[in-house]
């Protein structure tokens, strides 16, 4: 039974009223209510309602026909709203305030600035002026771009008499390509362009078409303080960065010996012929101070570690399956973690622990129960460091709902399951690797993780990669004394397990050698392995099913790694200047001591590998291309000795994001 009547809506009314046809102000908060409690049949009896007060219930939506056709004053405040396009049947609507719903994010601020043109007032702020060019300035752009993706890649392809078919056909593949291809504005409201893209499309087909156009919109989805966390809002966290100048010239050669840094020590590198080919290939697009302690300009000492691009939602009403690649990065180094949108270099969010130093982020994507038992999909971002505690972040919702203790020395890195999105890998200075089921947090964020595995390491480990072809079966790290594979197969009863093979490479006397740091893992694709550091300046390239044989049983074997290729790198034995992969552009990317990124394309050599008798090649792969350090100038000094201890690229390559030990994240793009 719905939890209003006619007799509450009287007492509730503001003052009291006998005829619901008279109420004008109506104060419906605090009272537990649900969508379901909202009756159309009764509201749509309350003509002249012009103020409506929901704040603090539970709704997580509106009902689609509450027929309040005098209503210009509503506050939702304090609930659980996920949609605001329903809010388009109040036209008159004034002012409008639903803070504090975690879900809603500034897409939505947008959607209601454009479906309600009488809106004034948003969050208690005058939204008058920025309303106006979204209703206008930002609609004639985006009619413009996609009546111009029409007439040039689709209008020709309908014929002239056509059937019902090839109209559906025409309509479906304009509708993906226009939301794709149609950019406009900054990363952070692309929800919204996408959702007004598809909008004017479908007005634009049923204009020319004479087809129904539908414009019902999609729903979409902040991070509280505590003792020692903090977090920033987009305006906040800009005003915390600092843009580096570049000077459009080459860095000069510094035969200084460097300094110490943080986790590492370091040999003055020899100086080698280095060949640049294409050199205008990616472009340097923004150079980012952004993880300052205590927001100083002046901190170029702290050091950047870790960068993981957002992955795409792809089930749920946040289905977004269309676009190509993610554009937005999470970045950590210090005491901080951010979020970047690559295109413009503007941070988006900011997540503070005074006390930590971060090491390694990772993201998953969580099937999540919001209310009614309806389930959404949204990112989670798990940060850790030097305290041994895993962060877990819900991203939208800008809020870090809970943490793990998962190790009493520092974490080196972690890493997320491909195929079991709660199973959540951390690699320690205790010198183990703990697989974590961090679970599924409830409507409240209540949530309970639990120890599933503990693999046993000789040495600390540095990188972890879990073997494509068999992720849930077997893990390789890369530790402080070797390389190493485990069975982490789940069906076993051994839930502490020490390893089951380590792996030998050539060593800079001609033998062999297990013992060594491996601080640089990655598969190229789903038999290749790219690790660095078993010699200074070089890169193996070797071969998993080639190298071990997972037929064979037994712990603690020493096997030899099938080498495929090496790759020619800096001669430096400088440690942790890790190396990452692009598996679908067959990229692989490593930085050195000299600010400078070596990248390798190698599609012309994975066919051959990819033979069971394929051989090694007998010459060192060179560079396909290096990308210098430009002169960055602080203060108008120069800022030297750079050391790259991260490069990522999404995963069409079109951004690569370096990061440095003197607190500079780079962004390039791919020309």
């Amino acid at each position: 039974m719905s939890k209003i009547t006619t007799e509450l809506l009287l007492e509730r009314a503001v003052p009291r009223s006998t005829r619901l046809r008279k109420i004008e102000t109506l104060n419906l908060s605090k009272l537990q209510l649900k969508t379901g409690d909202l009756d159309p049949r009764l509201f749509s009896r309350l003509r002249h309602l012009q103020k409506l007060d929901l704040s603090d219930n539970l709704l997580d939506k509106f009902p689609n026909s509450l027929t309040l056709p005098d209503l210009r004053v509503l506050n939702c405040n304090n609930n659980k709203l996920e949609d605001v396009t329903a809010l388009k049947q109040f036209p008159l609507l004034e002012e409008l305030t639903y803070e504090n719903n975690v879900y809603l994010t500034r897409n939505d601020d947008y959607k209601v600035m454009f479906l309600l043109q009488n809106l004034r007032l948003l969050n208690g702020k005058d939204i008058t002026k920025l309303a106006n060019h979204v209703r206008r300035v930002n609609s004639r752009k985006l009619t413009s771009k996609v009546t111009a993706h029409w007439e040039k890649f689709f209008r020709d392809q309908l014929p002239e008499k056509h059937t019902a078919e090839q109209v559906k056909s025409i309509k479906k593949k304009f509708l993906k390509s226009v939301q794709t291809n149609v950019v406009y504005g900054p990363s952070s409201l692309s929800e919204f362009t996408r959702w007004r893209v598809k909008m004017i499309a479908e007005e634009l087909l049923a204009c020319s078409l004479g087809l129904d156009s539908n414009t019902d919109p999609e729903p979409e989805e902040k991070i509280d303080d505590s003792e020692e966390e903090s977090t920033e809002s987009p305006r906040e966290a800009a005003e915390d960065v600092d843009q580096v100048t570049v000077t459009p010239s080459k860095r000069k050669r510094n035969n200084s010996k460097s300094g110490s840094g943080n986790k590492r020590s370091k040999t003055q590198a020899n100086s080698q012929e280095e060949a640049v080919v294409n050199p205008r290939s990616a472009e340097p697009l923004h150079f980012l101070q952004c993880h300052s302690k205590g927001n100083s300009r002046e901190d170029f000492k702290t050091q950047l570690w870790s960068c993981v691009f957002e992955p795409l939602l792809d089930c749920g009403a946040r289905k977004d399956a269309i676009v190509s690649s993610s554009r937005t990065v999470a970045t950590c180094g210090g005491e901080s973690v951010c979020l970047i949108d690559c295109e413009t270099g503007t941070v988006l969010k900011k997540y503070k622990v005074a006390t930590e130093e971060f090491f390694s982020v990772a993201w998953t994507t969580l099937t999540m129960v919001i209310s009614d038992s309806r389930k959404k999909s949204h990112n989670i971002l798990a940060a850790a460091g030097r305290r041994g505690i895993v962060k877990l972040i819900h991203v939208a919702a800008d809020f870090c709902y809970g943490e793990i203790k998962a190790h009493k020395k520092p974490i080196a890195t972690l890493f997320f399951s491909p195929t079991r999105e709660t199973h959540l890998f951390t690699a320690s200075y205790d010198k183990r690797i703990a697989l974590w089921d961090i679970g599924i947090p409830d409507c409240d964020y209540n949530f309970k993780a639990s120890q599933l595995l503990t693999l046993e390491a000789l040495a600390i480990p540095l990188r972890i990669a879990l073997v494509p072809t068999c992720p849930d079966h077997y893990l390789l790290a890369g530790c402080e004394d070797g390389c190493f594979a485990w069975n982490i197969k789940l069906d076993k009863e051994q839930k502490s397990r020490p390893f089951e093979a380590i792996f030998q490479f050539p060593d800079e006397d001609g033998g062999v050698t297990s013992s060594h740091r491996v601080d640089g893992l990655a598969f190229l694709n789903d038999d290749v392995v790219v690790s660095k550091s078993s010699k200074p300046g070089c890169i193996y390239l070797w071969s998993w099913s080639r190298s071990f044989d997972t037929n064979r049983r037994g712990c603690q074997r020493t096997v030899s790694a099938v080498i495929l290729a090496e790759l020619e790198w800096s001669p430096t034995d400088l440690s942790y200047l890790t190396l990452s992969t692009c598996p679908a552009k067959d990229y692989v990317f490593c930085g050195d001591e000299k600010g400078s990124v070596w990248m390798y394309n190698l599609s012309n050599y994975t066919t051959a590998w990819s033979s069971a008798k394929g051989k090694r090649s007998d010459r060192r792969v060179p560079p396909t291309q290096i990308l210098k350090w430009p002169e960055l100038r602080e203060n108008r000094e120069q800022l030297s000795e750079v050391l790259i201890n991260n490069v990522v690229s999404d995963p069409t390559f079109t951004y690569l994001v370096v990061l440095t030990s003197v607190n500079i994240t780079a962004i390039w793009k791919k020309s």
